[in-house]
């Protein structure tokens, strides 16, 4: 089993409100963040202290997704619609009103973008023509997260009715699977690199580990004192990282399902309120965390 070492490299201020959106950019040295103030910034892992403002909204933004093949990200307006930014110009291309539910969620797949509101439907949205493909009703309840299986064309949503859907890309969006194991929300989701696993995160906190041949139930892990919001995977899926209401962040081994490292206010200056989103950077390996707190931090993570 690894030792992790952690430092932290930079806290950056900025946001006037709690940040809940955090993505990577098509060129992973710049990252993303959007806040309950309607802000959306660009920062640079090689200069972070200085972010640049791309867009500012009348409403808060809990959603980001970059489309990689046209450098654009696609900005969720809550309680209206998205936002289609391109990111050289940090110009707005276009805008689709679509939805007066909170937008949790927007993952981008060759030339579709799939919309996750809180109202229960997932919205498909065709990019080429900035036209709204389909709208599939899912549930009553939110639904909060997705994560995308590119290789195996399987999307896995993740609902606050505790349930996570999984949907057939290569058969317009047929149903996989119902997965029905956790007792609250599932706000946090993702498949490993290899697609191999797939990693559920509750309000329940506990953590899943679903084999992603058949879903069947690998284990289940309480890793957390309250609610798991979400998590991210290193690049090469050997460690994955945790992040919660309680405040703390947690890196863990993927295959161990061990947990290996806790970040939090009194062991690492962390942040002071909850974490509510986590990305570990493919450019330099750093993990970025944004909180309730208006701040963001990075940290440096070494393995030994």
């Amino acid at each position: 089993m690894s030792k992790i070492e952690v430092n932290k490299l930079q806290t950056l201020t900025g946001h006037n409100d709690c940040i809940y959106a955090l993505a990577e950019g098509c060129d992973p040295r710049f990252f993303y963040t959007g806040a309950g103030d309607g802000m959306v910034v660009e920062w640079d892992l090689d200069n972070p202290a200085n972010g640049k403002l791309i867009a500012r909204l009348p409403h808060s933004v809990y959603a980001l997704a970059v489309d990689p093949v046209r450098n654009l990200i696609f900005v969720g307006h809550n309680f209206e619609g998205i936002h289609v930014i391109d990111l050289t110009s940090s110009k707005e291309l276009w805008s689709l009103k679509m939805t007066n539910q909170a937008i949790f969620d927007i993952q981008v797949f060759g030339d579709e973008a799939y919309v996750g509101a809180g109202d229960g439907v997932l919205t498909v949205i065709n990019i080429p023509t900035k036209s709204i493909k389909k709208h599939i009703k899912l549930s009553s309840k939110s639904i909060r997260v997705m994560s995308l299986a590119r290789g195996k064309r399987q999307l896995a949503l993740g609902l606050s009715d505790h349930s996570i859907k999984i949907l057939d890309l290569s058969r317009d969006f047929h149903p996989v699977t119902n997965l029905n194991s956790h007792q609250n929300s599932v706000f946090a989701l993702a498949y490993a690199p290899d697609e191999k696993t797939l990693i559920s995160g509750s309000r329940d906190a506990t953590l899943k580990f679903w084999s992603s041949e058949d879903y069947s139930l690998a284990e289940t892990v309480v890793a957390h004192m309250y609610a798991i919001n979400y998590l991210s995977f290193n690049e090469e899926g050997a460690y994955f990282v945790t992040c919660s209401m309680d405040k703390s962040i947690k890196i863990w081994e993927t295959n161990t399902r061990k947990l290996l490292k806790v970040i939090d206010k009194a062991r690492n200056a962390g942040h002071g309120t909850s974490v509510n989103k986590v990305l570990w950077s493919s450019y330099n390996g750093s993990v970025i965390s944004i909180s309730d707190d208006r701040s963001i931090s990075i940290w440096k993570i070494e393995a030994n």
